[in-house]
């Protein structure tokens, strides 16, 4: 996978302290309570927008990962709160456990994803976005991310599991790994594939317009992504809650502040793998493209829903 290097102090090396930030606010909302019951107060904080026919949009894993999203944490959710809708996934770009969709049920049969229904959406072809077509199928989405390391991305929160995820296996994902958009190449930039995943998710969520709620849980974080399976890397950085927002931006922004406030041993290994991989682009071109702020007002739902505007007073 040889992404060209950017060029540095182009933007997506640099973190970007809050004070020097301007603009709006939006809302976020946080919990420490990592288990289903944290899980299922934060939806209902964010689930207002959805409507009809709902999408979950989350990273179900390469066989045997270690660190996704627990399924007994998900099951929950959809019995009690989302009984109709389906999980979406796309296959693969690269070789491996969901590279076609024979494959890739196996993966979900193995990784536990059994108790409802998952919609491999490019399964019936490519749709203009181009996502996976059954996508389209779709009123509203609720995008359900583990946000960690990624190998190429840097990090891995809402806009990377929307931007790749959702993009299908053939077409979209070329069209995003590659100047030639063709199978299997990975000949861009570190900042252009930034922007070529945010775009991709611009897409997306322009199809779903208002409907779509963002929830990222902070646990089991490592320098890898999901994708990776049981190749991950080991985590080296603790567990931190979960967020949810309406606004994708500061959803993933609240994250990565999060993660920018812990002690240096903690956060290096990860901040590390987002800076050398310009990862933090991400953030600045959803900004430029008006996907959102990257100022938010945090509502700690764990001590009477009190306002916190300073993202590094979070303990």
């Amino acid at each position: 996978m040889a992404i060209k290097n950017a060029v540095p102090g182009t933007g997506g090396d640099r973190y970007v302290p809050y004070s020097e930030r301007s603009g709006a606010e939006s809302t976020v909302f946080f919990t420490r309570d990592l288990s289903e019951t944290g899980l299922l107060k934060i939806y209902d904080k964010v689930s207002s927008v959805l409507q009809g026919k709902t999408a979950i949009k989350l990273h179900t894993g390469e066989p045997h990962g270690p660190n996704i999203i627990p399924r007994p944490w998900v099951k929950p959710l959809i019995e009690n709160r989302l009984p109709d809708a389906n999980i979406i996934e796309t296959n693969t770009y690269y070789p491996g456990g969901r590279y076609t969709t024979p494959e890739h049920r196996e993966t979900l049969k193995t990784n536990g994803w059994n108790f409802c229904d998952v919609d491999i959406t490019d399964d019936a072809g490519t749709a203009e976005l181009p996502v996976g077509k059954s996508m389209l199928d779709y009123d509203s989405m609720l995008t359900l991310t583990h946000f960690k390391g990624h190998m190429m991305g840097g990090f891995g929160g809402s806009n990377k599991n929307i931007g790749i995820g959702c993009a299908d296996g053939r077409i979209g994902k070329g069209w995003i790994h590659s100047d030639t958009g063709l199978q299997n190449q990975w000949d861009i930039s570190q900042e252009t594939l930034m922007e070529r995943i945010t775009e991709s998710t611009n897409a997306t969520i322009g199809f779903f317009g208002e409907h779509v709620c963002y929830i990222n849980v902070m646990r089991n974080m490592s320098v890898s992504c999901d994708c990776e399976g049981v190749d991950a890397q080991p985590v080296t950085v603790p567990d931190v809650g979960i967020v949810a927002s309406l606004d994708i931006l500061a959803a993933d922004q609240a994250c990565v502040d999060l993660l920018y406030a812990l002690p240096e041993e903690s956060k290096k290994d990860l901040v590390e793998r987002i800076e050398s991989r310009h990862g933090l682009r991400q953030l600045s071109y959803m900004k430029e493209m008006g996907m959102g702020n990257d100022r938010y007002r945090i509502i700690d739902l764990d001590h009477d829903e009190k306002v916190i505007t300073a993202p590094g007073s979070v303990e």
